[in-house]
């Protein structure tokens, strides 16, 4: 599935900083250690984040999502100084059909942030995470998670509230594209880096033609994170992300037939029958 969740009005809530990368990359790896999930791609931008991940049904992933947005959107406020929501609403989740092109094109889009919308000329330019720098690279992502739990009630005790007492260090895995999940490492590895390379390329074409300018680091660290675009550009999201019309077409018979086996399941729980038989892969 891809994940995507974007903040309130479009604000730059998520706008990068070393503080909210260290943060936001514990909170994930946290959140991955508690609800295991196979991420496969990960790139937050200043107004929302882009999350492909492989999971065995419906309440793992909301368990794992639940639990990052509702822990990010706590601590962003807290570094922004923003008291109202964080998210605009529920996260969105849509499935990626098991066809190679399917995969490989979400993995391109999810990569190409920052580049395409020409706030950097390159990939890892990007001042806030990446998972170029993970997949291609090799880099760890390491974050912290403060337990604000531990750390309040040791303040009400009396005690040290020393932060560095409450917080411990919580690594991200990341895991191939499934549909190349057969290759060698590196093999993989150099995949993705030529499709960094060619996203790069694209956009410095479509520079030269246009004779803009990358927006830059320096700017993006600099802007105010409640600042409201004045225009957000969103479109429809599809119900699937597939290659074929065929594929299609057998996601949308399935889930209708989902659908009404779990309504005729929800009806027989209403009348009080204990093992109403709801489909797999339901909560």
């Amino acid at each position: 599935v891809e994940v995507t969740c974007r903040t309130l009005h479009g604000r730059l809530l998520l706008r990068p900083s070393p503080e909210l990368n260290d943060i936001a990359a514990g909170i994930l790896g946290r959140a991955q250690r508690l609800y295991p999930v196979e991420i496969v791609a990960f790139v937050p931008v200043s107004t929302h984040y882009h999350l492909i991940a492989r999971v065995d049904n419906a309440k793992r992933l909301s368990e794992f999502t639940g639990y990052f947005n509702s822990n990010l959107a706590r601590e962003v406020g807290r570094l922004t100084g923003w008291t109202g929501k964080v998210w605009e609403k529920r996260y969105q989740a849509i499935v990626i059909s098991d066809e190679e092109e399917a995969q490989v094109a979400r993995l391109r889009y999810v990569l190409s942030h920052g580049v395409k919308e020409n706030l950097v000329a390159r990939l890892r330019e990007w001042p806030g995470l990446h998972c170029v720098r993970q997949i291609v690279d090799g880099e760890p992502l390491v974050g912290h998670w403060f337990d604000r739990t531990q750390a309040y009630l040791a303040r009400r005790k009396g005690e040290d509230a020393d932060p560095g007492k409450h917080t411990t260090p919580e690594t991200v895995t990341f895991s191939p594209l499934p549909c190349w999940k057969h290759l060698p490492s590196e093999v993989y590895r150099e995949r993705v880096r030529k499709m960094g390379v060619e996203i790069e390329e694209e956009a410095a074409v479509a520079r030269k033609r246009t004779g803009a300018e990358p927006f830059g680091a320096a700017k993006i660290l600099a802007q105010d994170p409640s600042t409201r675009p004045e225009r957000v550009k969103k479109s429809p999201a599809p119900l699937l992300h597939a290659a074929s019309k065929a594929m299609r077409q057998v996601f949308y018979e399935g889930f209708a037939l989902f659908v009404a086996a779990y309504r005729t399941a929800t009806e027989k729980l209403k009348k009080g029958d204990p093992n109403p038989g709801f489909p797999l892969g339901c909560f």
